[in-house]
């Protein structure tokens, strides 16, 4: 089964692709990112259950709901395991100025860590596995990543159904959306000649064909 980083989507074409087989809600993609109705429903972008987070990634450059008149108004971008409540990733939240970092059991973590959101220094976010950690890293170009949080891999995580959420949802206040750009593609680095001098966050090696979203 493929690892996350082979589920990469630029959101550029206008058309939802058939890896995210799992999405709910009025969902389009719009000026070249995916957008997720922010309402006092739910919609997400949700992809089909066949992927590891072993020794993988999820990286993204994220733009949350605009929180007028709510007491939250959440971006949620979220691993999900086969159990219900079993999930890590972020969920950012502007009405309450703040970023969760979780690694739930049971819609549960009380080793989450609450940063305040940033949306310069946070506007790329990224979640990996590696040599059994799990870390959350953000970065404000795509380039640089600095780790907000560390934590043991659970063993779910080496799953092979695993899928990728990316859901918004508020509580009051007029509806709006949240979007979502360059799922795993890299930031275009600047480029001088023949030498590239900033990488983006490319995905880790891996084996078969690239799996995009459309």
């Amino acid at each position: 089964m493929p690892g996350f980083g082979m589920l990469q989507d630029g959101f550029d074409d206008g058309v939802i692709g058939p890896v995210w087989s799992q999405s709910y809600g009025d969902l389009v993609e719009a000026d070249g990112r995916a957008r997720i109705p922010c309402t006092s429903g739910f919609a997400g972008y949700r992809s089909a259950s066949a992927y590891t987070l072993t020794w993988s990634q999820l990286a993204l450059r994220a733009y949350p709901p605009d929180p007028t008149g709510a007491t939250t108004a959440a971006l949620s971008l979220l691993v999900l395991s086969d159990t219900g409540g079993t999930d890590a990733g972020f969920i950012v939240d502007r009405a309450q100025s703040a970023m969760g970092l979780y690694l739930r059991v049971g819609y549960a973590d009380p080793a989450a860590l609450f940063p305040a959101y940033d949306a310069v220094a946070h506007a790329w976010l990224r979640l990996r596995e590696a040599g059994g950690s799990l870390y959350w890293e953000a970065s404000p170009d795509g380039t640089a990543w600095t780790v907000l949080r560390t934590a043991a891999a659970p063993a779910w995580t080496a799953q092979t159904n695993l899928s990728f959420l990316m859901e918004s949802h508020r509580d009051a206040g007029p509806s709006n959306f949240a979007e979502v750009d360059n799922l795993n593609i890299g930031r275009p680095g600047r480029i001088s000649g023949a030498v590239r001098t900033d990488a983006g966050p490319g995905p880790y090696a891996r084996t078969g064909t690239t799996l995009r979203g459309g």
